[in-house]
C-alpha cells in the first residue's frame, strides 16, 4: 500500500517516512501543497498523512478540495493546534483522525492501521488463496496454519495479487503500489521481486505461483 505523507517539517517528515516504511508501507513525501497537488495527479494513495501548516497554506485546504472532488481517501491530520475548536474544523472539513503534535510514532502507525481498518478501507481482511492466508491487519502469513516470513516487499506484492486473484495484475499498477517516487530502482526491479516472491513460495507453498502474462503483468493461481 502507498501513503503520502504531507509534512514539512524535514526531519519529522523523515522519521514518519521511516517508521512508515518498516510497517511495509511505500511512502511518498510532499513538503507543500503544491507539491502533495502534483503527487496526488500521478499517484494513487490508500491514505494521506497532513500536516496542518504548511508553508503555502492550511492542510485543511487541500482535504476540502478532496472531499469536493468526491474523494474517500482515509486522512490523518497532523497539527500542533491542540485547541477544541481546532480539532473540530480539522474533522468537520472531512478528516478521519486527528493527531495533536507531538505524538509518538507506534500511535501514529496504529491509528493509520485502524484507518485502513474501517469498513471498505484496504486493511482488516484475511486474504486466502488454497493453504495461504495474509492477515492484512498484522502482515501475518500463515500456510496450512503456520506462521511463514516474508519479506516486508515480498508480503506487499503478495497482497496485492491476492486482492485481484483471478486476475492480471499490470505491471504499472505493481509498480506504482510497492514503490515510492524515490525509490531507487533498477529496470529490472519489479523482476528481481517476482522471482523472489516465486522462489520463496515454491519453498512454503508450492501449490501456488505467480505467471507472468508477458506485455501485461502477472497472475497469482493454485495449480495441482
Amino acid at each position: 500500500m502507498r501513503l503520502l505523507v504531507i509534512e514539512d517539517e524535514r526531519d519529522l517528515a523523515a522519521l514518519i517516512r521511516e517508521a512508515l516504511v518498516r510497517a511495509g508501507f511505500a511512502v511518498d513525501v510532499a513538503p507543500d501543497l503544491a507539491d502533495a497537488d502534483d503527487y496526488l495527479a500521478v499517484a494513487t494513495y490508500d491514505a494521506l498523512i497532513l500536516d496542518r501548516a504548511l508553508p503555502d497554506g492550511d492542510g485543511l485546504v487541500l482535504l476540502r478540495r478532496l472531499r469536493a472532488g468526491g474523494s474517500a481517501v482515509p486522512v490523518l491530520v497532523l497539527t500542533a493546534r491542540d485547541a477544541l475548536e481546532d480539532r473540530v474544523t480539522g474533522l468537520d472539513s472531512g478528516a478521519d483522525d486527528y493527531l495533536v503534535k507531538p505524538f509518538h510514532l507506534p500511535e501514529l502507525v496504529a491509528r493509520l492501521r485502524a484507518l485502513l481498518r474501517r469498513p471498505n478501507a484496504a486493511l482488516g481482511v484475511a486474504l486466502s488463496l488454497g493453504p495461504l492466508v495474509l492477515d492484512t491487519a498484522t502482515r501475518q502469513v500463515r500456510v496450512d496454519g503456520a506462521p511463514v516470513e516474508f519479506s516486508v516487499r515480498e508480503t506487499a506484492m503478495l497482497e496485492m495479487l491476492l486482492r485481484r486473484q483471478g486476475v492480471v495484475v499490470a505491471r504499472e499498477t505493481l509498480e506504482q503500489g510497492l514503490y515510492s517516487f524515490d525509490s531507487h530502482l533498477g529496470s529490472n526491479a519489479l523482476e528481481v521481486l517476482v522471482h523472489r516472491l516465486r522462489r520463496r513460495l515454491a519453498e512454503v507453498a508450492p501449490a501456488l505461483s505467480v505467471h507472468t502474462v508477458r506485455g501485461v503483468g502477472y497472475l497469482l493461481a493454485g495449480h495441482a
